[in-house]
C-alpha cells in the first residue's frame, strides 16, 4: 500500500536523522524535499503546499528535547499533520437503527463499485444486519450478472427487474421490496461511465432524490491520481455525496488520491478496499494510515484481523496445547487457514513496524501456504497428531499424494519440529523465551 511514497518519505527524512539539531536551514531542505515528493505522488499541489507549510510552522514553533532527535520530531510533526489532511478521526457509516438503512453507490465505471458493493454487504451481514443488493446498473454488460455472481457467493439476495432500463424505478422499487421481506439495509449499485459526463450526473442525482439514501458513497479507483480527485469534485458539485471509497489501494498507488481528494472534497474517505477478495475492506483510520505512510506499520489493525478470524476459545485451547506441548499438524492447518482469511502475507507483513519498506521488491510467495496445506490434508489423522511416525515411506507416500517433492515435506516437518522444541524451552523456562542452540535459523 503506498509503497513508493513511503519508501521516498523515509529517505528525505533519513537526511535529517543525522543532524545534531534542528535549524530553519535544514527544516527547508528537509521539506523542499518532502513537497517534491508529494507533487511525485501526484498529490494536488495546492495540498502539498498547505501540509509543507503546516509542518515548517509547527517544526519552527517545537522545542527540541534532549531524548528528541531531529528525525523523531519532524517524523512526529508530519504523522500530526498527515492524520489531520486524512480527517483527523474516524468516520463511521450511518446506519438507521429502525427503519430500513439506504446506501448509494456512486463513481466511472471500472472504480470497483459493484465489488465494492458485495464487500459491504459481507461486512454488514456479518455485523447482523439483513442485506438487499441493488443491481441498478442497466448499461454496462453483464453488471447484473456480476452483482447476482458475488451476491450468490456471500448469501445476499440481489433485486433486479426484468428488462427493465429505468434506474430511478429498479432502485425505487427495491425499497418496498425490502420492508416486504424484512431487508433492512439496502445498497444500491448504480452505473458509471468512462467519463464525466451531464447525463450520468443527472441520472445519480434523480436516484438520490427518489430513495433519500442515508449514505452516499463515492467509489473511486486510487490508482488515478488527480484524475479520481477532479472526478469527486464534479460528483460532489452535482450529488453531494457523504463519504468516500478507495479501492484498488494493493495496486500500483502513488498516494496522490489518499492524501488529496478529502482535502478537495471536504467529505471524510470512510473505507478502503484491497484486492478482489470479498472480505478486503477496512474502515478507514486516518492516524493508521499516516502510520503507514510513514513506514511505521498498522499494528492495530493486524491485531483487528487477527481478532476477526480467531475464536475466544480457540485461542484459549491452542494456548493449552502450546505449554502441554500438544500442538499437532491439524492445529497448524487452523492457523494457516486463518491467517489466509486475513489477506495476503503481504499485506499483513506490511502492517509491521519496518517491515513495509524492507519487502518492498521481495517476492512473498503466497503459494507456499498452498503447498504447506496441501503437504498436511495429505497425512493421516494418526500422521497429524502424531508427526514422530512419519518415516521414510509415509514421507514420500504425503509427497506423492500432496504433488509436492519429498524434499517440501521434509522441510515441514523439520520446521515443525523446531517450532515444538522452541515450544518445549519456553515451557520449561517458566514463560521466558530462550532459543534453542541446535537449531539453525537461516
Amino acid at each position: 500500500m503506498l509503497d513508493d511514497l513511503t519508501e521516498k518519505l523515509e529517505r528525505t527524512l533519513k537526511k535529517i536523522t543525522g543532524q545534531g539539531k534542528l535549524t530553519e536551514s535544514n527544516i527547508s531542505d528537509t521539506l523542499r524535499d518532502i513537497r517534491r515528493v508529494l507533487l511525485d505522488a501526484d498529490v494536488n499541489y495546492k495540498v502539498a503546499k498547505k501540509f509543507v507549510d503546516d509542518v515548517k510552522e509547527k517544526a519552527l514553533g517545537t522545542e527540541v528535547l534532549n531524548s528528541v532527535t531531529p528525525g523523531q520530531l519532524i517524523t512526529k510533526i508530519m504523522y500530526d499533520e498527515l492524520t489531520l489532511l486524512l480527517g483527523g478521526k474516524g468516520s463511521e457509516i450511518s446506519l438507521n437503527g429502525s427503519g430500513i438503512t439506504v446506501i448509494m453507490m456512486i463513481g466511472l465505471q471500472g472504480c470497483g463499485k459493484t465489488t465494492f458493493s458485495a464487500k459491504l454487504a459481507k461486512m454488514l451481514t456479518n455485523s447482523k444486519r439483513n442485506v438487499l443488493l441493488v443491481a441498478a446498473d442497466v448499461y454496462r454488460p453483464a453488471a447484473i450478472k456480476q452483482l447476482q455472481i458475488l451476491g450468490a457467493q456471500i448469501g445476499t439476495p440481489v433485486f433486479t427487474v426484468d428488462d427493465c432500463k429505468d434506474p430511478v424505478r429498479i432502485a425505487s422499487e427495491s425499497l418496498a421490496y425490502a420492508k416486504e421481506n424484512g431487508l433492512n439495509t439496502v445498497i444500491i449499485d448504480t452505473a458509471g461511465r468512462l467519463h464525466i459526463d451531464e447525463e450520468m450526473m443527472n441520472e445519480a442525482a434523480l436516484i438520490k432524490a427518489k430513495v433519500n439514501p442515508t449514505e452516499t458513497l463515492f467509489v473511486v479507483d486510487s490508482m488515478t491520481g488527480q484524475d479520481a480527485v477532479n472526478s469527486a469534485k464534479a460528483f460532489h458539485e452535482k450529488v453531494d455525496f457523504d463519504g468516500i471509497v478507495l479501492t484498488k489501494l494493493d495496486g500500483d498507488s502513488r498516494g496522490g488520491c489518499v492524501l488529496s481528494i478529502r482535502a478537495v472534497v471536504d467529505r471524510p474517505v470512510k473505507f478502503v478496499s484491497l484486492g478482489e477478495k470479498l472480505d478486503s475492506i477496512e474502515s478507514f483510520h486516518p492516524d493508521r494510515m499516516a502510520s503507514r505512510i510513514l513506514g511505521k506499520g498498522d499494528v492495530i489493525s493486524l491485531v483487528e484481523k487477527a481478532q476477526a478470524q480467531f475464536d475466544e476459545q480457540e485461542t484459549a485451547d491452542l494456548e493449552k496445547k502450546f505449554r502441554e506441548n500438544k500442538f499437532d499438524f491439524d492445529d497448524f492447518l487452523k492457523q494457516i487457514k486463518m491467517i489466509k482469511k486475513m489477506g495476503s502475507l503481504k499485506s499483513l507483513l506490511g502492517m509491521v513496524p519496518g517491515i513495509g519498506s524492507a519487502i518492498k521488491n521481495a517476492d512473498v510467495d503466497e503459494n507456499q501456504l498452498v503447498v504447506v496445506e496441501s503437504i498436511i490434508q495429505s497425512m493421516t489423522k494418526k500422521e497429524r497428531e502424531n508427526p514422530k511416525i512419519l518415516n521414510g515411506s509415509r514421507r514420500k507416500r504425503i509427497a506423492r499424494g500432496s504433488g509436492n517433492t519429498i524434499q517440501d515435506v521434509n522441510r515441514l516437518i523439520k520446521q515443525f519440529e523446531q517450532m515444538q522444541q522452541m515450544m518445549k524451552m519456553f515451557n520449561k523456562n517458566s514463560g521466558k523465551f530462550s532459543l534453542p542452540k541446535n537449531i539453525r535459523y537461516n
